[in-house]
């Protein structure tokens, strides 16, 4: 992957999760599904739309499209985790061929203007492209819809080493009190747990590493600070914007939130960490639009002009933006999944297109946090906060688990 573009995604990571995680309930976020689609958005709009848009991508607008098709073909490309995208347009639509043809490969389809039928198919592409997971497209579809452009990301991670899973009853803080499923594990590699000083206070990381391109980072800060910018500050030290240390060389006491470091006596030479954590899972559904500035489409949802002539001569606008994810922490693994969808409507003409949308009318318009980072490359997959943790009998994670490794082992064979 480009460096340019991983530290062009890691920053928009940044800025919405510092907006987003508030701590209030669990929630999980995606900015790589996000980015490539406000790149192709990018490339053909004009004026304002075209500026915010550049401004909330973070390279040039006459790129944003090449650089968005290599960035859905190196995701696709690192193990464990599938992209795909797809573009489904009104027939009546005149679309520039320039545009059209610099869209990344993936499905193609046509807007019926029949709502039933048009939901009924979005939301089976979403379903197939996440195995289930997202079971919707994000966004409405109305007869005024015009386009729909959508990405889809499904990630999947076995540890390397399992966690024991176990219940047992959290002892202190919010959670005190309550029955959660456990996990637990004991390792010689100190620092897979590490300390970084950020400006907002220190946050102890922890790298679960999986068995292909991803691994999971949990991220723990004070218990007063807030949930965003703890989430910020992990960003900050996986991709390596500020430095950590890890727990071999770090003092003994407690060098870090949640983290105790001291001298014990042991049979073996080795040193020794432990692990205790709990299994969660979090879903979340963001309005892009809200706030709009932050994606860069501030001017481009304003319907009361057109803001994509390099798509279309005829005038259109946002009308939805939207993304619905998922993620699962677990014994034997995690996975991760997230569909995000822009919705265009009609604007209002300006002057020198009136003819042109009379035409078009008259042919039928119809609480810690934790990040799924790639290994080499330091992208950030995912960013999300765990609010709850999960209690034991709301996810037989064995047999889903079981289910899904003989699924994958039975494609290997066959």
């Amino acid at each position: 992957m480009k460096t340019q573009t991983v530290r062009a995604v890691n920053a928009l990571t940044s800025r919405w999760a510092g907006r987003a995680v508030t701590g209030d309930e669990g929630t999980v976020l995606t900015a790589a599904g996000v980015w490539p689609l406000l790149g192709l958005l990018a490339d053909g709009a004009a004026g304002p739309a075209r500026s915010e848009l550049e401004q909330a991508l973070g390279i040039p607008a006459d790129s944003a499209a090449e650089a968005a098709r290599e960035f859905l073909t190196a995701l696709d490309a690192v193990r464990g985790l599938r992209a795909a995208t797809g573009f489904w347009a009104a027939r009546d639509l005149l679309l520039d061929e320039a545009w059209s043809a610099r869209l990344p490969a993936g499905t193609r389809g046509t807007l019926t203007g029949d709502e039933d039928t048009d939901r009924k198919a979005l939301d089976a592409w979403a379903a197939e492209r996440t195995d289930g997971l997202v079971e919707q497209m994000p966004i409405p579809v109305a007869e005024e819809t015009r386009f729909v452009l959508a990405s889809a990301l499904m990630l999947h991670a076995r540890w390397i080493q399992p966690f024991e899973a176990w219940t047992r009853e959290i002892d202190e803080g919010p959670w005190a009190g309550q029955e959660v499923q456990a996990l637990s594990r004991s390792t010689t590699l100190l620092d897979r747990v590490r300390v970084a000083r950020a400006p907002g206070g220190p946050v102890t990381l922890l790298e679960v590493v999986g068995d292909g391109g991803v691994d999971v980072h949990l991220v723990l800060g004070e218990p007063q600070a807030p949930p965003g910018r703890t989430l910020q500050a992990g960003i900050a030290a996986v991709t390596r914007a500020i430095p950590s240390t890890g727990a071999s060389l770090l003092p003994e006491g407690n060098p870090g939130p949640g983290l105790r470091i001291g001298s014990v006596r042991s049979e073996r030479r080795e040193h020794r960490l432990n692990i205790s954590t709990v299994a969660f899972e979090v879903t979340a559904a963001h309005d892009l639009l809200d706030p709009a500035a932050l994606f860069g489409l501030q001017s481009a949802s304003d319907t009361r002009s057109g803001h994509f002539p390099g798509i279309s001569g005829e005038p259109l606008a946002v009308g939805a933006a939207r993304q619905s994810a998922v993620a699962r922490f677990h014994s034997e693994g995690f996975e991760a999944a997230a569909v995000t969808a822009i919705g265009a409507a009609v604007g209002c003409a300006m002057p020198r297109l009136r003819y042109r949308v009379r035409q078009a009318e008259v042919a039928f318009h119809r609480p810690f946090g934790f990040l799924a980072v790639h290994r080499t490359s330091r992208l950030v997959l995912a960013a999300g906060w765990v609010a709850d943790a999960l209690p034991p009998e709301e996810w037989d994670h064995e047999a889903e688990e079981a289910a899904y490794w003989a699924k994958l082992d039975a494609e290997e064979r066959g």
